[in-house]
């Protein structure tokens, strides 16, 4: 069968319906949904019952790029800046030393024990470095996996933050083997230009886009996530075509935007988050579309013995060297290394040696396809038993609340104030989003000149205003008075 602008929408949907269904019934089998994505569009590909003829990296490259931006962008927004901060140190050399590690490690193993060159090695370890934001936040909240200490927060930084590095080294080693009289200083700037420019455009887009959200006042609540959506391709894509990382870009400008009071952001958060699944079962599907179950046969072998010496020597070589001057214990680390998953991101990363026209493209994206499926069912299946037999997990009645987990909570409130706001109040003039209103209560109604009104964001409090406060207990209440400055 072939994919038309008539039956892709027919087929593209029966799919996703086919991805849902098989997702929900897969953890009974203790399989990560992903893997089901995958299997999905492999059956439905030119070698499966479906028949479905697609072989275009140019399109699944395309698919992968904008489904990352969506998944990088909604990891930001969850992560919160008084978890990650205690733990901001190991997240870095994790995400940049650990990656640069993992991809000599590999490369070297895969030159030793192949026919492939020292340089065609590296980049197949470049491309397998990093670990898959997608699969790492899916398993780990799917499976409400508790864990002691800053153990979640560091993994989700760490696959979050790690992606611009594994990029920068795919596009340089990709380079590097296409043009081998290239000299490997030249690359030096390209590197630099990339995370400066990547840092300084994410972190000034997160603000401008807080101060755009905030100020624009939009009448209907569900353009929010599109103005959102408007701002984040406007920061990758500015971004990249100025030289630097669009992926640092996007992901610095949500954690920055996650952290900041912005109007309807329980909305948006939301959004993004229910887009970022939709993205991840798109890039699965496609990428299962794209693979030939045939041409994986040859290589299963050799990709085994590079998935094996990944999880076992490589991964625990790089965390340890990384993570040495932290004080964490034995069992902490081997879980972190454990946990190092690889999913989409290295298949999306495989494309670009198909394209660039590198001779071994083909047989190193076989291989890393072959990894990533690897890795997701040994690792993400085992990842609740590893955290219990290392001692790090804890029972979910014992699970703590992340700041997130408080900001979007539904828990019923408790208790009730009407709190008026003086006449010289600083609050007077300040829309609501402004206020850094506490977490635990939200402002129900406001009762100005007889009327009651149903408060957003964007409302701007006046003189004299009452407010209807709803909080989860009494400290909630004495925060409000405190942020208002009223006794």
């Amino acid at each position: 069968m072939t994919l038309t602008i008539e039956n892709i929408l027919l087929i593209g949907s029966i799919l996703l319906f086919i991805s849902i269904l098989a997702g929900k019934t897969s953890y009974r089998f203790g399989v990560p949904t992903l893997i089901f994505f995958l299997i999905v569009g492999m059956l439905a590909g030119s070698e499966g019952v479906g028949k479905i003829q697609f072989d275009s990296p140019v399109t699944a490259q395309f698919i992968g790029v904008l489904a990352l931006n969506f998944i990088l962008f909604s990891g930001g927004l969850d992560t919160k800046w008084e978890s990650i901060k205690p733990v901001l140190g190991r997240g870095a050399m994790l995400s940049t030393l650990g990656v640069l590690l993992t991809t000599f490690a590999v490369g070297a193993f895969v030159w030793l024990v192949t026919e492939f060159s020292f340089l065609e090695g590296l980049l197949l370890g470049s491309i397998v470095s990093s670990t898959d934001a997608a699969a790492v936040f899916s398993i780990l909240r799917a499976k409400s996996v508790g864990l002691k200490k800053n153990l979640r927060p560091t993994l989700e930084l760490e696959s979050g933050s790690n992606d611009p590095m594994a990029y920068f080294l795919t596009v340089t080693l990709t380079s590097l083997v296409v043009s081998q009289e290239q000299d490997f200083l030249s690359v030096i700037p390209f590197f630099l230009k990339q995370i400066i420019f990547g840092a300084a455009i994410g972190l000034g887009m997160g603000k401008l886009s807080v101060l755009v959200i905030n100020k624009i006042r939009l009448d209907f609540e569900g353009l929010y996530p599109v103005l959102v959506i408007a701002l984040m391709g406007f920061t990758f894509s500015f971004t990249d075509s100025i030289g630097g990382n669009g992926f640092l870009a996007i992901y610095l400008a949500s954690v920055y935007i996650g952290n900041h009071d912005i109007i309807h952001k329980k909305t948006i958060i939301r959004f993004f988050d229910g887009f970022a699944w939709l993205m991840q079962i798109v890039l699965f599907l496609t990428l299962g579309l794209l693979v030939f179950p045939k041409q994986i046969i040859p290589v299963m072998g050799i990709g085994l013995l590079i998935s094996v010496f990944m999880i076992l020597i490589a991964r625990p070589i790089s965390v340890y060297a990384c993570l040495s001057f932290f004080g964490l214990k034995n069992r902490e680390k081997l879980f972190i290394s454990w946990v190092g998953l690889r999913g989409a991101v290295p298949i999306v990363f495989a494309t670009y040696p198909l394209i660039a026209g590198v001779e071994k493209a083909n047989m190193i994206f076989n291989i890393v396809f072959f990894i990533s499926v690897t890795s997701v069912l040994l690792q993400g299946t085992t990842l609740p038993l590893m955290a219990k037999w290392l001692h790090v997990s804890v029972p979910e009645k014992a699970k703590r609340r992340t700041p997130l987990d408080i900001e979007l909570s539904d828990n019923i409130k408790t208790e009730l104030a009407e709190i008026q706001v003086p006449a010289d109040n600083a609050a007077v003039g300040k829309a609501i989003v402004e206020l850094g209103f506490p977490k635990t209560a939200i402002i129900a109604m406001i009762r100005r000149d007889g009327k009651y009104i149903t408060p957003n964001g964007s409302t701007v409090l006046q003189p004299l205003d009452m407010l209807i406060v709803l909080a989860e207990n009494e400290e909630g209440l004495d925060e409000v008075h405190e942020n208002l400055e009223i006794e």
